[in-house]
């Protein structure tokens, strides 16, 4: 068909340069968010980077959910691609465009108009709610862009590209770093203008991926004639996207709960973890990436019915991320001091980014095996499962620890200790449904 199929070739070349320019992406993608919280930190003060930092859990809060339905899409399209059924490609693409455009526009609705009363339930420092208000409003104004470039550039890796979304990642991370720095320290504009640059930036990557996707070639090629709803694919893709969207959102607002007690350490602590989190952005990266490249891959193959494929392509990428997570957990973990203070130089900002990344780097190892299983039962259509089991470990049992264990020992190192401790809990429950279940076998009497 294309040489972006993935059920042909080298497994081991397919899945790593299918991942290569995922992980590249989602480097500029961390960077031009990193950016904002650099330029913010250096240029605006630890309130203002407070600010940023108390609106990251939100704003992935509502965008997870419509992510994770894109991820459905993706294992949709990707299947028929593998199939070959090009009439199902086509409706699927169309599909899911019009539902990209539709949730983009509703997301900004509901971020602008609940912005302020989900922040101050967080318990959001009042010094710091003003800045963060805006800050999540102007970012929320632009929903479309962001949502229709997630639903776009799902198509393209389900269809085996990974290259064209880096390209595109390139020129926008680019701009939102030029006009993050115009806009702060030439024009003065505050912590709003790192968010209207995001936008602006986003919004040049979707159009240069629309651009892309209407010249593509004629199998998923997008007609904007053709932008409709197909019922029957609608169907499928929310019955695949769902249990990963209600797991995004669940897992979200249990980290909006994690952010609440981090906010009632004071100000530093919340300039301190978010310092951290930006970091952690970059150390997720090889797991997010493989876990991906697992996901298309495994819908791929299972599409073209190469079943003895799918299971080494699994084994193979599983081993990757593994070593790959742990090498960059104890890079962050000798790096810890420097790397903060590159965003915010005062001491008490250093000391608790510092303690978080070293309680929990060591263990990147499990978050990648989790990531990684879960990447391989969507693509096979199973994401109920992962869906339970980050729900149970990631967000009641999390919460619930977190909740008592500060109760008894008010230090803000026993909310950081949550993250290991439920990552270790998830790889178990996983390793054990991975070896004894029989999630391919079972597709092999069921369709999609």
């Amino acid at each position: 068909m294309e040489n972006t199929s993935m059920s042909e070739g080298s497994i081991a070349k397919k899945i790593i340069y299918f991942a290569i320019p995922l992980f590249l992406g989602n480097l500029f993608q961390q960077l031009y968010n990193t950016a904002d919280s650099l330029i913010v930190g250096n240029f605006l003060g630890s309130s203002a980077l407070a600010a940023v930092a108390s609106s990251g859990n939100l704003i992935f809060l509502l965008v997870g959910f419509f992510n994770g339905i894109f991820v459905g899409a993706g294992v949709v399209i990707a299947r028929y691609f593998g199939a070959k059924d090009e009439l199902r490609v086509h409706r699927s693409i169309h599909t899911t465009v019009a539902l990209g455009i539709i949730s983009g526009l509703l997301l900004s609705v509901v971020g602008v108009i609940f912005a302020p009363k989900i922040l101050v339930l967080m318990g959001t420092p009042k010094d710091v709610l003003p800045n963060s208000i805006i800050y999540f409003r102007i970012y929320f104004m632009g929903s479309l862009a962001f949502v229709l470039y997630n639903a776009l550039t799902g198509i393209l890796q389900a269809v085996g590209d990974s290259r064209h979304p880096l390209y595109y990642l390139v020129v926008s991370s680019i701009i939102n770093i030029i006009l993050d720095i115009v806009f702060i320290t030439v024009f003065h504009m505050g912590v709003g203008s790192a968010a209207l640059a995001t936008i602006i930036s986003q919004f040049v990557s979707a159009l240069l991926c629309l651009y892309h996707l209407l010249h593509a070639p004629e199998v998923y090629r997008l007609h904007v004639k053709d932008i409709r709803f197909d019922l029957p694919m609608f169907k499928q893709i929310i019955n695949n996207g769902l249990p990963a969207g209600i797991q995004n959102s669940i897992i979200a607002l249990a980290n909006v709960v994690v952010q609440s007690h981090i906010n009632s350490f004071g100000k530093m602590a919340v300039a301190g973890c978010g310092a951290y989190s930006k970091i952690e952005g970059f150390g997720f990266l090889p797991i997010t990436c493989f876990a991906l490249a697992l996901t298309t891959f495994v819908s791929q193959n299972l599409g073209a019915q190469k079943y003895e494929r799918v299971k080494k392509g699994a084994h193979f990428g599983i081993v990757c991320s593994l070593i790959l997570a742990e090498v960059v957990g104890i890079s962050i973990y000798i790096l810890a001091p420097f790397l903060i203070s590159m965003f915010d130089q005062t001491k008490e900002v250093v000391a608790f980014g510092t303690a978080q990344a070293r309680s929990v780097t060591l263990f990147y190892f499990l978050l990648a095996f989790s990531h990684c299983i879960a990447g391989i039962l969507r693509g096979a259509g199973k994401s109920v499962v992962p869906m339970i089991v980050m729900m149970v470990c990631w967000c009641i049992i999390r919460v619930t620890y977190i909740t008592v264990a500060v109760m008894i020992i008010p230090q803000i190192q026993m909310v950081f200790w949550a993250y290991p401790l439920t990552w270790t809990l998830s790889s178990i429950v996983f390793f054990i449904y991975y070896r004894r279940s029989h999630w391919l076998s079972s597709y092999k009497t069921s369709s999609i």
